[in-house]
């Protein structure tokens, strides 16, 4: 008796239609699964047998044969213990339903209870994409899959209940969409900051169009503390953006239950002993994305830049251009997303007290060479933004006034965002910082005086082709946030300042 049951799998963070094909005949007891099983779906084998003898079922007897079709692609995880389980039974005689509209996702307990599994937004998504109606899942999954739309998604708590409902004796309501967290995680606020006004405008400028940026100054002049409040003035996530960078934490099993959706911008702040792999991705047996794909569509955060091993800063620097990385290992080939802010923090030397008025930096020239000479001119030419964090003034600590809330700036931001979308349009760019030579061309003209201005910089400033277009994002940005139709001379000139620092024309 042969049966198939609809599922799904994953390929890197996208999920694709699996037929489980269960076929019973007679002959000695064996159980295979084929169709290019990794070790834990083979192990699924002990896992459904013991959860049909513990649900009230019989095992069959006789030679057992499951395909998990398209039998070229890889299977991995633990998602197809279900739909064995369903095929199994269903060959058998011992579930009586037909639906070819419905596919099951799930992992089983030996008891028959269901349990959660990693990358269900991407396989709902893909059930959807496939004319899937109705999707058996685990309950702690059901929310998750809710937000594909489209699917009457069915919360399964054991195998028991899974039977009942198939045979029409007690039916599982379908799960509600998932509506939302009530209420927002608190973030640090800009109020919070003493002084650094001009600071504070670089980071209202790169959150506004989406530019990357580096701060460098003295230990304790507040780095860390501005970019860690740069969350609190980003744009709020639009659907797409939400459903991609959900993806990606998705089947790095980073969302829950209670969150199955990303609602706010990723903040990813690796330590700088990072591998390479572990900032771009990779792994064994399998490619899984890595810090730059988790950081789609939010910032990527580089405490102490320098630091960084160089090959992992390297890596860097196709992502940045692309906003896609391909991670190409022995176990195949994947390619992962990887739109995001570089938000860099960094000292002006090893001691960090370099041009500090107390004079207190002891390393010599040759030695503040050789920690700035860890970051390759390539990749200075893709921030778009430099600032000097100067140490505070005692007069900035004792003033007790709060500062501009993040509130204020965010809604700036925000605004400056709805001007870029009107003119890309939906099928355009989604900020400055991503603009191609087409709409660089078309909506970063200069006039006589822009002209000027910027063929000075180019000549003074030993600019690249690369920076130059920068320059002009980056002041189309500032144009946004003053309401400007067109790039003045005083945009670009504010652009211009933020281009580089003192530290690395030396």
């Amino acid at each position: 008796m042969l049966n198939k049951i609809r599922s799904l799998g994953l390929q890197g963070i996208y999920g694709y239609e699996v037929t489980a094909e269960c076929d019973l005949a007679g002959g000695l007891p064996n159980f295979d699964i084929v169709g290019l099983p990794d070790a834990a779906v083979k192990e699924a084998r002990e896992r459904v047998r013991a959860a049909i003898k513990n649900s009230g079922f019989s095992f069959p007897v006789g030679r057992i044969t499951v395909n998990l079709a398209p039998a070229n692609l890889r299977k991995s995880g633990t998602v197809y213990d279900l739909p064995i389980l369903v095929g199994i039974l269903s060959a058998g005689g011992q579930l009586c339903w037909e639906d070819t509209d419905c596919a099951f996702v799930g992992e089983l307990s030996l008891g028959g209870a269901l349990r959660p599994v990693v990358g269900m937004l991407p396989m709902a998504l893909a059930a959807k994409a496939a004319g899937v109606k109705r999707l058996y899942v685990p309950k702690s999954s059901a929310a998750e899959a809710t937000i594909a739309g489209g699917l009457e998604v069915y919360p399964v708590e054991t195998v028991e209940q899974l039977a009942a409902h198939l045979a029409g004796d007690v039916p599982i309501s379908p799960a509600p969409p998932w509506q939302g967290a009530a209420t927002a995680q608190p973030l640090p606020d800009f109020s919070e900051v003493r002084g650094q006004e001009q600071v504070k405008r670089a980071l209202e400028i790169a959150a506004a169009g989406g530019h990357n940026l580096a701060m460098i100054g003295p230990p304790g002049s507040g780095k860390s503390m501005l970019a860690r409040r740069l969350p609190s003035i980003l744009p709020p996530l639009n659907r797409r953006e939400a459903l991609e960078a959900t993806q990606v934490h998705s089947v790095m099993g980073l969302t829950s239950q209670e969150q199955p959706l990303l609602t706010a911008r990723p903040f990813r702040a690796p330590h700088h002993t990072i591998s390479s792999v572990g900032m771009a991705g990779g792994g064994n047996p399998y490619p899984k994305p890595g810090e730059i794909s988790l950081a789609h569509h939010g910032v990527l955060f580089l405490d102490e830049m320098p630091e960084f091993h160089k090959d992992v800063l390297e890596v860097l620097r196709q992502p940045m251009e692309e906003g896609k990385i391909s991670v190409v290992r022995a176990a195949g080939t994947e390619s992962y997303p990887s739109r995001f802010m570089l938000v860099c923090a960094m000292n002006p030397c090893k001691c960090g007290w370099y041009g500090h008025p107390s004079g207190r930096c002891r390393c010599t020239p040759g030695e503040v060479k050789k920690y700035l000479g860890k970051l390759s001119g390539p990749l200075l030419d893709r921030i778009d933004l430099f600032a000097q964090v100067p140490p505070l003034e005692f007069s900035n600590l004792a003033d007790r006034s709060p500062g501009e809330s993040s509130a204020s700036v965010r809604a700036r931001v925000v605004q400056a965002r709805e001007r870029q979308e009107a003119r890309f349009g939906p099928d355009g760019p989604a900020c400055n910082a991503e603009m191609g030579q087409e709409e660089i061309r078309q909506f970063c003209a200069l006039d006589g005086a822009g002209q000027a201005v910027m063929q000075g910089a180019y000549t003074h400033m030993g600019l690249t082709a690369r920076s130059y277009d920068r320059i002009l994002r980056v002041a189309r940005t500032i144009a946004d946030l003053d309401g400007a139709e067109t790039i003045a001379a005083a945009h670009l000139a504010e652009a211009i300042q933020y281009r580089e620092s003192e530290y690395f024309q030396r």
